[in-house]
């Protein structure tokens, strides 16, 4: 790679990254532990980090952790173009596949080829969740929403008055990725937050 060809990709690279910076502005809809604010997908992204490579020994399968932690880091970044979508919003979700896809052409087509192919491979692995990576990163992306939940008394579930028979939908395929951390979840998150009166608990209608 010749000087010219190396200042190119370093000045994409670059700005990638400056792009990346942007997710520091998207909001969630959940909140901070402590229930002072909710958090943006830059602080999200990082405690899945956080999570995949402290808890990785709880995979169900055995996982590339790194590559996991990439994936997670990856995941989002589309939500700089496309916004974030609450998970029980069915409006939302039904142009969420078009959005992102438009989202991720344009993120990941400001770095130069290889680069681009990876990280948009990590993407579509993680869409997909057809592989034991992707699968644990999406119980991590799944879990943590419920341990902030828990900690800030139910305010995002609350707001929004999310169904219990919601959230276990979300989470039929969380025990793939790691079934003893959904057992944990279910019992120390979930259950105790049903019953506190945090979710709505309709699972005995119909």
């Amino acid at each position: 790679m010749d000087r010219n060809q190396n200042d190119d990709r370093l000045s994409r690279q670059m700005e990638f990254l400056l792009e990346c910076d942007k997710s520091k502005l998207i909001g969630r809809q959940n909140y901070l532990a402590d229930g002072s604010r909710k958090e943006n997908d830059a602080e999200h992204a990082w405690h899945l980090a956080m999570m995949t490579f402290l808890l990785a020994e709880y995979a169900s399968e055995s996982i590339d952790v790194l590559k996991t932690v990439e994936m997670v880091l990856v995941h989002d970044l589309v939500e700089i173009d496309a916004g974030d979508t609450y998970a029980y919003d069915a409006q939302g979700n039904s142009t969420k596949r078009a959005r992102e896809l438009a989202a991720a052409e344009r993120l990941f087509g400001l770095l130069l080829d290889d680069q681009r192919e990876k990280l948009r491979a990590l993407w579509d692995e993680f869409e997909a969740v057809s592989t034991p990576e992707a699968r644990f990163a999406a119980a991590m992306d799944h879990i943590q929403p419920l341990m902030l939940n828990a900690a800030s008394h139910g305010k995002s579930w609350l707001e929004h008055g999310v169904a219990v028979s919601a959230i276990l939908r979300r989470n039929e395929k969380t025990p793939k990725g790691s079934e003893a951390l959904w057992d944990y979840a279910k019992g120390q998150y979930l259950d105790p937050s049903v019953e506190a009166g945090y979710i709505v608990d309709d699972r005995a209608q119909g």
